[in-house]
């Protein structure tokens, strides 16, 4: 897709996401491998993951964040008091950081920007306030501008993503039940004016029920909704 200039973006499946730059840096968003029936099995992540960038405390987006940064000697990323939380679960790198701030990783500058829904983290300890949920805006250098909305609801402050940002290729959750399915989706779209759509956050479990398929139906022309599989790539 000549619209990501070299940028390589691989959907493993709910929610998780592994951004790989034309100039050699990989960005995993949300990791949740072992306990994802989505995973694709036999696939097998770089051996260099450079930064694991989270956007909110539950267990099916951070569950590997750790284990992954450990392993792979990544930073992660994340809003303060979540960053502070995995920080503390391994050996390795955390840049804690707010809605609205921007940290430069390599050439990309990753931009916390809001999302509407909960974000406790839950442990063998019980429940745990960990900040509120947020997306991410990576504005690649010589690249294109992603957006990786996270668990959200539709809200109209996403014009202000668009006038600021002015990201060409969103991900956007779809599945309903949790997070907007594919009516909202379709109002998120309007407000974001992507070029280009990647559904996430579907098809994992039962009651993550939108397709798709139903989004195409929904948006207006000129953009364009990539219907795509776990394990596969842009």
């Amino acid at each position: 897709m000549e619209l990501l200039k070299g940028t390589r973006i691989t959907w493993l499946g709910h929610a998780t996401a592994l951004v790989q730059t034309a100039n050699g840096t990989n960005i995993l968003i949300d990791p949740f491998i072992t306990g994802n029936p989505s995973y694709p099995k036999n696939f097998e992540l770089p051996s260099k993951i450079d930064y694991v960038l989270l956007t909110h405390g539950h267990g099916d987006h951070i569950s590997d964040a750790a284990p992954m940064a450990s392993r792979h000697g990544s930073t992660v990323v994340a809003i303060y008091e979540l960053a502070d939380y995995v920080g503390r679960k391994g050996e390795f790198s955390t840049i804690g950081m707010n809605l609205g701030g921007t940290v430069q990783l390599g050439e990309v500058a990753a931009t916390m920007v809001e999302a509407k829904h909960s974000a406790g983290a839950q442990d063998e300890k019980g429940s745990h306030y960990v900040g509120v949920a947020a997306g991410f805006v990576l504005t690649i250098a010589e690249g294109p501008v992603l957006y990786h909305a996270g668990d959200t609801a539709v809200f109209g402050d996403m014009s202000l993503i668009r006038e600021l940002y002015h990201p060409e290729v969103v991900m956007l959750p779809i599945g309903g039940h949790f997070t907007m399915g594919p009516r909202e989706a379709a109002l998120a779209a309007r407000l974001l004016t992507p070029k280009v759509i990647l559904p996430i956050h579907f098809g994992t479990f039962p009651p993550l029920k939108g397709r798709p398929e139903e989004l195409a139906a929904l948006v207006g022309g000129g953009v364009e909704v990539v219907r795509w599989s776990p394990g596969e790539s842009i």
